[in-house]
């Protein structure tokens, strides 16, 4: 590479003692120089080990520049706008706590900005389990799966390219000068916020499958509904800006919960909706119990057979719940 500017690597954080310290790990094994990097941490007041493992790291590994700020908001959003005024990268990349890149990542992000492939450039998730259990396993193959997560390429075999949306995201300093940074009154959702807004200012956000890293996905249904349930709430906030940008993966969920409702009342009193209900169950439950049974014979783990349809029904009904539950607070606010 001719020329290496300087690179801010930026983390909101917030309680990731058992993932932090695989991160800086593979931050510090980058196959881009150590001494034009730089990782500010955006820590939200954690509770748990998450300081003290940063701190063994630093003491331990000198050469790699991190720095810890305390992010008093305790969100997302505004953690990654205060790590971005905190650094002094050229370039900045956006990772999770949750991830982990492979060495050439920052590499490959630096090379498709010089190459002028994209304003807001990034890759795409192999998802690992976030425990060593059979439900941790069936979410991860959940995240990754079709029918839990649609058309979102950076989840599937994806080719390189312009899309709407990529994770985590590279970019350079004057793309924040020119449309401004994440929004905080999105407590979820703004890393698409952040690329509509990009694409509306004539952008492109560039989806380039070489650039990967590991995520490590939810280890219970408890945590993977609560997630979920926030995608989905949010995501209706930023709907409401931005209505053109509703793709049919995401209005499934709340369709079904919807109809799912209304038909468990009308049972109540009604012999056609009692039928219409079991029909309703019925194929849902026969069409992800067959993904289920492929995949367990694919990969040979019996229990994705009820694994997966467990995953993926929480993540539906949590994300349609959710996106259904902004809808009616927010009518009655504006009422």
């Amino acid at each position: 590479m001719p020329d290496h500017p300087f690179v801010s690597i930026i983390i909101p954080c917030y309680n990731e003692e058992a993932t932090i310290y695989k991160l800086l790990a593979a931050l510090r094994s980058q196959t881009y120089p150590l001494n034009k990097l730089e990782v500010v941490i955006s820590d939200g007041l954690s509770s748990d080990g998450t300081r003290a493992v940063i701190a063994s790291f630093q003491k331990e590994h000198a050469d790699l520049a991190v720095r810890v700020v305390d992010n008093q908001a305790k969100t997302i959003p505004a953690g990654v706008n205060q790590a971005i005024r905190e650094s002094k990268g050229e370039i900045i990349i956006r990772l999770d706590a949750h991830s982990m890149p492979i060495p050439e990542y920052v590499e490959r992000c630096v090379e498709a900005h010089q190459s002028d492939k994209g304003d807001n450039v990034g890759g795409v998730w192999e998802i690992h389990p976030g425990a060593d259990t059979w439900i941790a396993e069936s979410i991860s193959f959940a995240a990754a799966h079709p029918l839990g997560v649609g058309d979102a390429m950076y989840r599937l075999n994806a080719k390189a390219g312009a899309v709407d949306t990529v994770p985590f995201g590279s970019f350079r300093r004057s793309l924040i000068e020119k449309i401004g940074g994440f929004d905080e009154t999105l407590l979820s959702n703004e890393d698409y916020e952040f690329n509509t807004r990009v694409r509306e200012a004539g952008g492109v956000v560039w989806l380039d499958p070489a650039i990967r890293s590991v995520y490590f996905s939810r280890s219970t249904l408890g945590k993977l509904a609560a997630q979920y349930w926030r995608y989905g709430f949010w995501k209706f906030k930023m709907l409401q800006r931005y209505p053109h940008t509703l793709r049919w993966r995401q209005a499934l969920p709340p369709v079904f919960v919807l109809i799912l409702l209304a038909l468990i009342v009308l049972s109540l009193g009604l012999t056609i909706a009692q039928i219409l209900l079991a029909l309703q169950v019925f194929a849902y439950y026969f069409v992800l119990g067959a993904a289920g049974l492929r995949l367990a014979l694919k990969k040979r783990k019996g229990f994705l057979i009820w694994g997966l349809p467990l995953a993926i029904t929480t993540m539906h009904i949590s994300w349609g719940a959710g996106f259904l539950w902004s809808g009616i607070t927010s009518m009655f606010k504006n009422g």
